[in-house]
């Protein structure tokens, strides 16, 4: 038995559950692991975030925020935040990356997701933000939008860029990103898509639409996590979809105007140049290819938000440092 594996043993003993079955549910793009540990007709979850990689305090917190707004983010049952290990409420399989597969409406599902961040955007940002969350500020954004050239640039096989044209392309993200503030501010989720959504139909209102992995969450403008999910790094959504999707959030309100369109382009710019960039480190770094997929993808959502006027300059940048040869992944890459 490992050091990990020993800790985890003696951490279900402590809480009761050392004679429960134990399956792998899932892992994703960080170092966390998900157990299903099952006795008789009870379950729990166990989280497995080890330190110094990962840090469990910030999903406690902004968890039980949730769940007192009256959101359904998983109970938490049992904490070691040093051994960064959690047993949680179980909330099922059905994610809507799962629903979706079996036929279920992406209409309503959609709709059900939309609603619950109207719901979180129409508290004030003072009780809609976590105790402790901090904004989404400009060193961590220009971090991510850097990504672009550390990380996938590289991978293509792109010639290294210039001192000069790195310190450009920081200055134009500087001038672009005032903007995105120019649509209200709440608490953003960070990882609004369909994998971190469940249906709960068996409970009303906004509680019918679980959250998971809201670990990473931000004061920001309520643009990202809507943007997040209609504009999908993992999947193609119907155009006619998510305009009636952003109708629907729209409606709620009403008088957001012409800074809604602007915060959206920068912010979808800004995250799908640093999704480029973290699927190319998940390849590079961690030896998750499977992410590279998703390129085409990303840089269709980029030539989209590129024709908003607001992102000229950085239509221009990426013309001249990323030709179209460089917005594939290549074979021997992947």
């Amino acid at each position: 038995m490992s050091e990990r594996e020993a800790l985890i043993a003696q951490f279900l003993k402590t809480n009761g559950w050392s004679d429960a079955a134990r399956k792998r549910i899932a892992g994703d793009a960080s170092f966390r692991k998900y157990d299903r540990l099952t006795r008789g007709t009870e379950t729990i979850i166990l989280m497995d975030a080890p330190p110094p990689q990962e840090n469990v305090r910030p999903f406690i917190a902004i968890g039980k925020h949730l769940h007192e707004l009256g959101f359904s983010a998983p109970a938490i049952l049992a904490a070691d935040v040093e051994a960064g290990l959690l047993l949680l409420e179980d909330l099922g399989d059905d994610t809507y990356t799962r629903l979706l597969a079996r036929g279920v409406s992406e209409e309503r599902l959609y709709a059900l997701a939309i609603d619950a961040l109207i719901a979180l955007h129409q508290l004030p940002p003072d009780k809609a933000v976590a105790p402790g969350v901090i904004p989404y500020g400009t060193p961590r954004l220009l971090e991510e939008v850097n990504r672009l050239h550390v990380w996938y640039l590289p991978l293509v096989g792109a010639a290294p860029l210039s001192e000069a044209a790195k310190t450009e392309y920081e200055a134009i993200w500087s001038r672009l990103l005032p903007a995105a503030w120019d649509a209200p501010t709440s608490m953003i989720l960070f990882d609004y898509h369909v994998d971190n959504l469940l249906g709960l139909f068996d409970r009303n209102g906004v509680k019918a639409c679980g959250l998971l992995d809201f670990q990473d969450a931000v004061a920001g403008p309520v643009t990202y996590d809507l943007m997040s999910l209609l504009e999908d790094a993992r999947r193609d959504i119907d155009p006619a979809l998510v305009a009636r999707m952003k109708d629907r959030y729209r409606a709620a309100f009403p008088n957001m105007g012409d800074g809604f369109d602007r915060s959206w382009a920068v912010m979808a710019a800004q995250r799908h140049v640093r999704v480029l960039g973290t699927f190319a480190r998940l390849k590079v770094r961690d030896h998750k290819p499977h992410y590279l997929v998703h390129i085409p993808r990303l840089w269709r959502y980029m030539d989209e938000c590129l024709a908003h006027p607001h992102l000229a300059e950085l239509k221009d940048w990426l013309t001249a440092h990323v030709p179209a040869a460089a917005r594939s992944i290549p074979a021997e890459a992947a």
